[in-house]
């Protein structure tokens, strides 16, 4: 008889006797203290049958590493033991960190989960049958939390491990701004900024435009703190720089999220904060004085780029084609047309009545700041055209230098006024004398003079006339030039006849 398959079995019916009739210590919710965690375990992979408690760690570190004896073996707890081929473990601590950025890194065969508030969210999640391997997860904490580690394991290989350590992060002040066209370059592992690392630099005195691709992807960049992996990561670059007045381009490039702002971060010019791939985006302003400069950039896996390129476009001063005027519809219409080169900021329409006192009368504003494809045209209508008399008229040009430029003068001449009848002649003077005629008396009339380009040449005042008289006017002392003038009358400072001549 074979005796030794019956000690094999009374050893099964004892292990199994034992098994189903000690008595589980631990409540299963209690968290541990003082860095010794409370691990309740249970013989099957979804915490049912419960089977009593451990402790880990030490009053000097939560740390721990557990392997339970091997694979399928019985594994000792207060006050039973479990099987390790299927079973599972939900551990738990309260601990209080001082503020700091900590890094958490849990590894599991098979699966495993870590939550710091109680188990109500999981900050790492491996909830899958695999091979040994470990996650890390980094995180700024302040104040006291109730962590939960569970775990399980379906057969074969079985281990667990736990550790905390203060993150490594940079010192630097991440608010100050760079300086001398050199940004500060500001990283963070986490693409929202998470966990700041430190700081690196970009750009040369002179010159602030750079490209970054930060040593490829899924690699460690090294900053002036700790190095950071490529894979999901974040930076913010400042620099202050004082601008000439101009129009300026701002060329901004990014695979992936990347934005630009000109006033600290209140506002993006620029933003193209999404996933894709490396592209690039321009902004154009006209403006001077000093800007707080932020550039913010993401990478959330794959390739990673960040480019900036900034160009100054040298103001160019207004260049008019042409000015003209006419009279159409009892209103003066002025046409102006500029070059393709221009940089104009705004025109002002001025208006005199006598050619030489002028007023504003219009703002046009201008394409300044735009690239032109060709010359640019300009009207402007003025609905107060002096009646029975001559307006003048010129443009104000301001480009966005500054730079202030000016018109030749247009005149534009009206139909006598009917009520006064006054008659000029000869249209074609020949002696330097000319005859007026009015059907009405002239009191406090002035005869003037002017040539084409609106400069007064002549003015005098005119005796008093009755109505009906005819008298002569000589036009100087025989200085006035050969040509073609115009003649102007006014009555108590109002013009109330126009008439060109010509003078041989």
């Amino acid at each position: 008889m074979n005796r030794i398959l019956p000690v094999a079995l009374f050893a099964l019916l004892l292990s199994t006797r034992l098994f189903s009739q000690c008595s589980p210590q631990g409540n299963q919710t209690s968290y541990g203290t003082n860095n010794v965690w409370r691990g309740y375990m249970y013989n099957n992979t979804n915490f049912g049958s419960y089977r009593g408690y451990v402790t880990e760690g030490t009053a000097s570190s939560p740390n721990f590493d557990q392997d339970f004896g091997g694979a399928n073996v019985n594994f000792p707890t207060y006050n039973c033991f479990v099987n390790t081929e299927t079973f599972s473990a939900r551990y738990k601590l309260t601990k209080t960190f001082t503020n700091g950025t900590y890094d958490f890194t849990i590894g599991g065969d098979d699966g495993y989960r870590f939550s710091l508030d109680g188990g109500s969210t999981w900050v790492i999640n491996q909830w899958n049958e695999q091979s040994y391997n470990t996650t890390t997860y980094t995180v700024n904490l302040n104040g006291t939390y109730n962590m939960v580690l569970e775990y399980y394991d379906n057969t074969n290989d079985n281990r667990l491990s736990f550790s905390v350590a203060p993150s490594c992060t940079g010192g630097e002040n991440t608010a100050t701004y760079g300086a001398s066209d050199t940004w500060r370059g500001y990283i963070y592992d986490g693409t929202n900024f998470n966990i700041y690392k430190g700081m690196v630099t970009e750009g040369i005195s002179g010159n602030p435009s750079f490209t970054q691709d930060f040593g490829g992807s899924n690699t460690t960049f090294a900053t002036s703190g700790c190095g950071v992996n490529t894979e999901t990561f974040s930076v913010r670059y400042r620099l202050t720089k004082n601008f000439t007045y101009g129009n300026h381009t701002f060329i901004v490039g990014g695979d992936d999220g990347y934005r630009f702002s000109l006033d600290g971060g209140s506002t993006w010019v620029i933003n193209q904060w999404s996933d894709h791939s490396y592209q690039t985006t321009t902004y154009s302003a006209v403006f001077s004085g000093t800007r707080d400069m932020v550039l913010e950039f993401y990478e959330n896996g794959g390739d990673n780029r960040i480019s900036f390129t900034t160009q100054f476009n040298i103001p160019l001063p207004v260049k008019l084609l042409s000015f003209t005027g006419k009279e159409h519809d009892k209103l003066a219409e002025l046409n102006w047309d500029i070059t393709q080169d221009s940089d104009p900021d705004y025109f002002e329409v001025q208006k005199s009545n006598d050619g030489n006192s002028f007023t504003d009368i219009a703002t046009i504003p201008g394409p300044a700041g735009r690239q032109l494809a060709a010359s640019v045209a300009y009207q402007y209508s003025d609905p107060a055209l002096l009646t029975g008399g001559a307006s003048f008229y010129r443009l104000k040009m301001t480009d966005i230098s500054g730079t202030v430029t000016y018109s030749k003068i247009v005149l534009i001449s009206t139909a006598v006024v009917a009520r006064n009848e006054i008659k000029i002649f000869p249209t074609l003077v020949t002696d330097n004398n000319i005859n007026l005629k009015t059907g009405s008396s002239l009191k406090q009339a002035f005869f003037e003079i002017f040539d084409f380009s609106g400069k007064l040449l002549l003015s005098q005042q005119i005796p008093a006339t009755a109505a009906g008289q005819t008298i002569n006017i000589p036009l100087g002392n025989g200085n006035l030039a050969k040509g073609m003038f115009l003649v102007r009358i006014k009555e108590a400072g109002v013009p109330v006849c126009t008439q060109k001549i010509i003078v041989q």
